[in-house]
């Protein structure tokens, strides 16, 4: 019994990456008391590979599969990436330009429907543009969480959070590249 529970604890403290300052196990006790020293423990963070055939230089790239950007510097780092949602097949695979950039719009085919820090690329099926914006808002109510982003959710426009919004809205200026990969 005894080796059962410091097995347990050793285990334990290996899983939650925490290191065991003491154990300390009584024959006698029906309890065991231990006490687990904090250690600073490395993560691995994902990392995002930019697609293949994306471009170079200073841009923005967009992955339908993924439904992921990459903002990249003219260095060619990325400096943000992040989950959004959008249309399959919207836009269109090309390169494309920052056509223009409003801080707050509204959805022409969808009453009632608002968003903030439009960033307009391209032009959809519809006839309508596409462009980064934030989470849109229908009478105020948003038509999705951020825990959505990644999904198949959007109507042309590729969604993100406010924040994600609002960062490609300063960073993507009039002129600035936008890659759409598959």
């Amino acid at each position: 019994m005894r080796r059962a529970v410091v097995l347990l604890a050793v285990v334990a403290s290996i899983w939650c990456g925490q290191g065991i300052a003491s154990a300390t196990v009584d024959p006698g006790q029906t309890t065991t008391s231990t006490t687990i020293a904090p250690t600073s423990t490395t993560v691995a963070v994902p990392t995002f590979a930019v697609p293949r055939n994306s471009g170079s230089g200073r841009r923005v790239v967009y992955s339908h599969r993924q439904l992921r950007v990459w903002v990249i510097n003219a260095s060619g780092d990325v400096i943000r990436t992040f989950l959004v949602s959008g249309q399959r097949g919207q836009p269109k695979k090309g390169e494309y330009l920052v056509k223009s950039q409003s801080v707050s719009s509204f959805s022409q085919e969808q009453e009632g429907v608002k968003f903030r820090f439009m960033t307009r690329f391209a032009i959809g099926r519809n006839g309508g543009n596409i462009g980064f914006h934030e989470i849109p808002t229908k009478n105020g109510v948003p038509l999705q969480t951020e825990a959505e982003l990644g999904t198949y959710l959007g109507s042309g426009c590729l969604r993100s959070s406010t924040a994600d919004a609002k960062f490609i809205f300063d960073w993507a200026k009039p002129g600035t590249a936008v890659v759409v990969v598959p």
